[in-house]
This record gives structure tokens, sequence and C-alpha cells, in this order.
């Protein structure tokens, strides 16, 4: 019966589409929308962070990482002691505290 069906035999590879040249282009446009996307918006929250840390002074109303929110009393170099009640302080570390809230907030809540 193998006189009837004749021997398969591999072919070759068909050539590439396209070149290396666009390869690289459509490489290099997808780390410039990496970049405007990702990268740059990241760097520039983490510098906002950095100036609201450095600007933390006595009396601001400052919520922590964790959710605590609280009246900043001292500010040290690696922690600040924030009053969440009367006589009340907690310290934590400059970099938990996320964000600051208008004056009155804590009244408020």
């Amino acid at each position: 019966m193998n006189f009837l069906i004749d021997n398969a035999w591999a072919q070759a590879a068909p050539a590439p589409a396209g070149g290396s040249m666009g390869f690289i282009i459509m490489m290099g446009l997808f780390f410039v929308i990496f970049y405007f996307m990702l990268i740059r918006p990241q760097s520039k929250r983490a510098k906002e962070h950095r100036t609201m840390l450095a600007a933390l002074t006595s009396g601001d109303e400052v919520v922590t990482s964790g959710g605590i929110l609280g009246r900043v009393v001292d500010v040290g170099e690696n922690f600040v002691t924030i009053e969440v009640a009367e006589g009340v302080r907690l310290k934590v570390q400059k970099p938990q505290v996320s964000s600051l809230v208008p004056k009155g907030t804590l009244k408020a809540a």
C-alpha cells in the first residue's frame, strides 16, 4: 500500500514577517507608553509625599496609612507624635503619614 502514498518531506520555515527594525520600534513605543502611564505618575506622587512630610508642623491634621486620624503634636527626624483623642498620643513613623486633611476635620469626626 505504500506505493500509493508519497513520502512527506518537511518544508522550510517561512521568512519572518516584518524586520527587526519594526520590532525595535514597537519595543521603544511600548517603553514610552509604560513610562508615561506608570513610572512618571508614581515618581510624581512619591515626590509630593516627600514634600508633604518635610512640611509637617505641629497642629496639622493628618491621616496615617492605617486610617488613624489625628493632630500632629511633635515632629521628629524619623517619628511623628499625633494626638488622636484628648490625652491619647501615638508615635508613628513619618512615612506612615499618608495625607494632610483640612483643619477642623478632627472635630467633625
